[in-house]
């Protein structure tokens, strides 16, 4: 039976049968016991289904996986330490050393580091395109050794919306598929396979989980990205040796791309999501829907505070009509923007940490997404290590104050500003 997203968050990925625990079990074992070694050597030879280590995969970890999937509209996904882990493995699974990606600029701070750093002393090139290039700007960086187009569905903190139709077009022309970041928005605000993105990633450990208990991630593979038509990627469409020759598109068709990044990258990276983890994850999701409305109208009304405070510099919400993002949100975040906005407080930095300074309900924390309301300032915290150009680059100013409103009640976060204001 098919069921609404709503239902779903609740219902999906464990059906518990005759007397079977009504809650997701946590099966916290590393191994499993099989009755024939054959059987055993069918598993790691990738013929039969089955769990071989929890390294690799894990019965609870699995349900919330194919509970991820069924929410995002994908064909399979894999749960990962931490979203960071998420991002590496998404580009790493169909790139290699003397090869390259287009990644737009407006991102993350610790994925521009992965990216830009560690992933380039991996022989791994990112090229940064900037949200105002031209489809011919942002071609011109795609050569023979490009691999994909990645970008965030909401950025962090710029709060860029990600125009998912353009860049999958742009990305298609060239036979590369778009991975999206889609933490801010969830699937609950947009999912980016409806717009013909072909891979997304999330760092659960903000919306998803919500509670800022448990860090991780997840891929999720929408299945429809043709990779043997593309000639690109030999990764999957030629023999594995060490599966004694599997190929992947063959083998798993739709699934090729998440499964080779189970079998061989989390095999071999150990990025592995703990039993635990995952039955925290899945409380979070059974509540993600209620929360998301909850966070979006409290982040308007607050953004519509803001705006009309004379200390207040800017506003930086793609809910309201004001924004230079409105139009892309209303197109692809018609339900709403997520909980995270951003201001400048008149006085720049040293206005915006006395602010922060003089909030009590808002904890300053190194963290966004949280059912609680907390905030930050990204250029000395968070995106530290990028240089001035790769802020501006971002969308990052010295002033900008990132609030990742809460689900309390709106007139305690709102007072709680106000009060804090008057301190600047």
């Amino acid at each position: 039976m098919s069921y609404r997203i709503e239902t779903e968050c609740l219902q999906g990925g464990y059906q518990p049968g005759n007397g079977d625990p009504r809650v997701l079990p946590i099966y916290q074992s590393t191994t499993y016991k099989y009755d024939s070694a054959e059987h055993l050597g069918d598993l790691f030879d990738l013929k039969a289904a089955g769990h071989m280590y929890t390294r690799i995969s894990n019965p609870t970890v699995e349900m919330v996986e194919n509970k991820i999937a069924s929410l995002e509209g994908g064909v399979g996904a894999m749960c990962t330490s931490s979203g960071q882990a998420a991002s590496l493995m998404a580009v790493l699974n169909i790139t290699s050393a003397g090869q390259n990606f287009i990644s737009l600029s407006t991102i993350y701070g610790g994925t521009t580091n992965l990216f830009a750093v560690t992933m380039k002393r991996m022989g791994i090139e990112v090229r940064f395109a900037t949200p105002d290039m031209t489809d011919e700007e942002v071609e011109a960086l795609i050569d023979g050794n490009t691999r994909l187009v990645f970008g965030e569905t909401i950025a962090n903190p710029a709060l860029n919306v990600l125009d998912i139709e353009r860049y999958a077009a742009l990305a298609h022309r060239h036979g590369l598929p778009l991975v999206v970041d889609n933490t801010f928005a969830t699937p609950i605000l947009c999912r980016p396979f409806e717009f013909g993105a072909d891979i997304v990633t999330h760092s659960t450990t903000k919306y998803m989980d919500g509670h800022a208990t448990v860090v991780g991630g997840v891929i999720v593979d929408s299945g429809n990205f043709d990779w043997a038509a593309s000639d690109k990627y030999p990764e999957l469409t030629t023999p594995d040796e060490s599966y004694h020759g599997v190929v992947y598109t063959e083998q798993f068709g739709k699934a090729a791309y998440i499964t080779k990044a189970r079998v061989q990258l989390m095999r071999d990276l150990g990025s592995t999501p703990q039993p635990l983890a995952a039955f925290i994850l899945n409380l979070g999701l059974e509540t993600l829907a209620l929360r998301m409305e909850r966070h979006c109208s409290n982040a308007e009304a607050v953004a519509k505070y803001l705006e009309a405070n004379d200390k207040v510099s800017w506003v930086n919400c793609p809910a309201l009509p004001s924004s230079d993002q409105h139009e892309l949100a209303q197109k692809y975040l018609p339900k709403g923007c997520c909980g995270v906005i951003s201001f400048g407080v008149k006085g720049g930095r040293e206005a915006a940490v006395r602010f922060m300074n003089s909030l009590k309900l808002a904890a300053v924390v190194v963290h966004v997404a949280d059912a609680r309301t907390c905030v930050l300032h990204p250029a000395s915290t968070t995106h530290r290590q990028l240089t001035d150009e790769q802020l501006v680059a971002g969308g990052i100013t010295p002033d900008l104050i990132r609030l990742s409103v809460g689900i309390e009640n709106v007139e305690d976060i709102i007072a709680d500003i106000e009060q804090a204001l008057a301190n600047v």
